[in-house]
């Protein structure tokens, strides 16, 4: 029988534990006819007691695997410490809050051995969440696609169905600032994509704030496209073209009418203060590329294990 791997990022879900011991042991085993399960759950430096409860769980569970982080690492480091430590021959990863619902699982697998490598699980709603949560969303989505040379169904999160081929692939990128969405799309394979209601979190409350969602665009934006640099030199050369056609229009009225040159200071001052903000704009988005090439010339590692349960042989640190 196939192995299916189920990679579970968590971080503060204590609550959320007995809902989806729940959910998830009577659906496995129902599909425990035709696949075999391991259950990998990634503790991302919890201050609750959620690496308890996978400790609890992993002794009455044998298919039950569990790794803690030496501190919070971040929910792509968490996915990718699964990627790394999964052994099976299809690899699906999603919320262990239920929003990732597990009763999807059965559709992932019916498109995987139809002979797609990645199935996207494609949010058609999503309840409970704010209305700029949803709209910002969207609206990332839809930048990214038009500025990025990778190509991720629209609305495609982190849960998803990968074949071991696929993982194997994914796992050779070991960059740092991390947007797996861009980098699954990126290694290419056939794919294929499952649509779903999103529900809203079945208890806890989310960990992902708007400082958090700002930067994961932007580590997106930045680490699949050089979009922002090309951008901003576009915008250098449309923003001198005023300026340039007000130069040649004084020059005209000076040479032709006789007109003095020092009328003008309100424009020059207008000419300064924009370029001036044009390049410490510019300055910042070099910035950035050029801290995330710092940050890669370090050659840390992604993640490190402190502890682990159900695998002996488990990665101590992701390099």
């Amino acid at each position: 029988m196939k192995l299916v791997s189920l990679v579970f990022p968590v971080c503060n879900e204590e609550e959320a534990f007995p809902h989806l011991k729940s959910r998830l042991t009577p659906l496995i085993d129902s599909l425990s006819k035709d696949y075999q399960f391991e259950l990998i759950f990634i503790d991302d430096g919890s201050s609750d007691n959620s690496w308890a409860r996978i400790v609890e769980w992993s002794k009455t569970e044998t298919r039950v695997k569990g790794f803690s982080f030496s501190r919070n690492f971040g929910h792509q480091a968490a996915l990718s410490c699964g990627y790394d430590m999964a052994q099976g021959d299809a690899v699906i990863s999603l919320d262990a809050d239920l929003q990732d619902p597990p009763e999807i699982i059965p559709e992932l697998l019916q498109v995987w051995t139809s002979g797609a490598d990645i199935v996207y699980a494609v949010r058609s709603a999503r309840r409970d969440e704010t209305f700029l949560k949803i709209w910002t969303a969207k609206l990332f989505y839809r930048v990214f696609s038009t500025v990025s040379d990778t190509r991720v169904p629209l609305d495609a999160g982190d849960f998803r169905l990968m074949s071991r081929r696929a993982v194997q692939s994914l796992n050779q990128l070991r960059e740092r600032h991390r947007y797996l969405r861009g980098m699954v799309g990126w290694i290419g394979f056939r794919t294929g994509t499952v649509t779903y209601e999103r529900p809203g979190r079945v208890a806890g409350v989310t960990k992902f704030n708007l400082r958090k969602m700002m930067r994961f665009g932007t580590d997106g934006i930045i680490s699949s496209s050089s979009f922002p640099l090309r951008l901003f030199y576009v915008v250098g050369l449309l923003c001198s073209l005023p300026f340039l056609t007000y130069l040649v229009y004084s020059f005209c009225l000076h040479i032709w009418h006789g007109s003095e040159l020092v009328p003008g200071w309100t424009s020059l001052l207008l000419s300064i203060i924009s370029f001036g903000t044009l390049n410490l704009v510019c300055l910042g988005i070099l910035g950035e590329y050029i801290g995330r090439i710092y940050e890669e010339g370090k050659h840390r590692p992604l993640f490190i294990v402190a502890e682990s349960v159900g695998d002996d042989k488990a990665k101590r640190t992701g390099e």
